[in-house]
């Protein structure tokens, strides 16, 4: 076994020319250079549910299977929206920062918060962890929902009575957006001016998705002119420098890119390896992400 310390591609190059199977994190890339370095690769396993580091269509040409975790993360970071939500309408962040700093009357004075029951809350990508959001919001703050998705998603919907519609009315009808679709071509700079420019003044926007769906340009001047408030865990670039504007704005939180990260949410991640040991055996995957094109023709 070998553990990649490098993550660029030129130090992935070196490890991967003699692996059957790959396990990937959030960092480095599966490419489809890097795949041309690795004949004998047959299953590459995302410790995730992103797939967005990993060329998947070139992995399918390869005959070369993409397993995931689609499950593993839901409740963790279904929790951690709704932690950033809280954070943010509750300056919970800006508090800690005044107590510490011996602001404790000014800060108590200061930093009135809002109540989040009978807020709507829009779920941009109803799939599991966005309908999990909504569920929490539902049964705690007794938030109606509304949503925008590809699919109908009417099971859910009718379990959440909640209304289906396109994104510019999502927007305009929310008091909370909370951001759960992939970052796909189609998806990159989904929230961008005009859909923020479409958000109620004082929304909240919260993305544990992936960072390339907001344009983050377009977001630091909504949040300069402070017309909305956001909480994030995700970014265009990462690790956030210490210098990008969003760092020097009160009305958003910040997490590093850590949604996921409970002790139950990482083990079951984890156990991806048990979907890649199936394929180096010759048996299906429980979770694939793709069918290659060898076992399609099969």
């Amino acid at each position: 076994m070998l553990v990649a310390t490098d993550l660029t591609a030129a130090g992935l190059r070196p490890l991967v020319a003699d692996v059957d199977g790959i396990v990937i994190r959030g960092r480095g890339r599966i490419t489809g250079a890097l795949l041309e370095r690795a004949p004998r690769l047959r299953v590459v396993g995302r410790h995730g549910v992103g797939l967005d580091n990993v060329d998947v269509e070139a992995c399918t040409r390869r005959g070369i299977w993409v397993v995931y975790t689609p499950l593993a993360a839901v409740e963790a970071v279904a929790e951690h929206a709704v932690g950033l939500l809280l954070a943010v309408a509750r300056h919970l962040a800006s508090g800690d920062r005044a107590v510490r700093a011996g602001e404790f009357d000014a800060a108590r004075a200061g930093l009135v918060g809002r109540n989040l029951h009978g807020q709507t809350l829009g779920i941009i990508g109803l799939g599991r962890i966005g309908e999990r959001v909504a569920e929490i919001c539902r049964a705690a703050f007794a938030m109606p929902v509304v949503f925008c998705d590809l699919e109908p998603r009417e099971d859910a919907a009718a379990r959440l009575d909640a209304r289906r519609l396109p994104l510019a009315e999502l927007l305009a009808a929310s008091d909370i957006v909370s951001v759960h679709v992939p970052l796909t071509p189609q998806t990159r700079h989904l929230i961008d001016a005009a859909a923020l420019a479409r958000m109620r003044p004082g929304a909240i926007l919260v993305n544990t998705a992936r960072g390339g769906v907001i344009d983050e340009v377009a977001l630091v001047a909504a949040l300069r002119a402070g017309r909305l408030a956001a909480g994030l865990d995700v970014f265009d670039h990462e690790p956030l420098p210490a210098d990008h504007p969003l760092a020097a704005l009160p009305n958003v939180v910040l997490s590093p890119h850590r949604a996921s990260h409970t002790e139950e949410a990482l083990l079951a991640m984890g156990m991806v390896v048990e979907d890649v040991l199936r394929v180096l055996r010759g048996d299906l995957p429980r979770y694939p992400a793709n069918r290659p094109q060898t076992e399609v023709s099969r």
